[in-house]
């Protein structure tokens, strides 16, 4: 999408910790679906906390919550990927892994090409999906909305 790239940021809360054996499975499967991630078409850039290669460490969302913050080309480039590679396999397994969610666990929204939001940021919309529910400024794979629809908007985007 010229002009527009789009951001993602989901989150779950952890049944266990991550050196927990019962998490060994899902940490295993971090390095590879991140360079699976990596190498998609349509992906930009992703959080990875200083000195690793992912982004468990950091924990914005709280102590329990882990991060997955990343930015794709488009939303095809990213439904390709979360649901059409090796990665469906994780969502399929993440109720071993994951306690289920009690709120939207998961947000979309669109930032000017070269424009990388804070994570602080991330958070902020997805709290705001969760207040106000899918809007131009903060959306879902079932609510979608494009570049144009911000045009809409009379505040400005943040």
């Amino acid at each position: 999408m010229t002009g527009f790239h789009l951001a993602q940021l989901n989150v779950a809360t952890l049944r266990f910790p991550l050196d927990d054996p019962r998490t060994a499975d899902f940490v295993a499967l971090l390095d590879p679906i991140n360079a699976l991630a990596d190498a998609a078409p349509g992906f930009v850039w992703r959080l990875v906390e200083e000195g690793s290669n992912d982004a468990t460490g950091l924990r914005p969302a709280g102590e329990d919550v882990i991060v997955n913050f990343s930015m794709w080309e488009s939303v095809e480039a990213l439904w390709e990927f979360a649901y059409r590679s090796g990665h469906l396999e994780l969502l399929r397994r993440r109720r071993e892994w994951f306690t289920r969610p009690a709120a939207a666990h998961s947000v979309l929204w669109w930032v000017p090409a070269g424009d990388v939001p804070t994570i602080a940021e991330a958070v902020e919309r997805l709290e705001l999906l969760r207040a106000d529910g899918p809007s131009p400024r903060a959306f879902t794979f079932a609510d979608r909305y494009a570049p144009a629809d911000l045009d809409e908007l009379t505040e400005p985007v943040r």
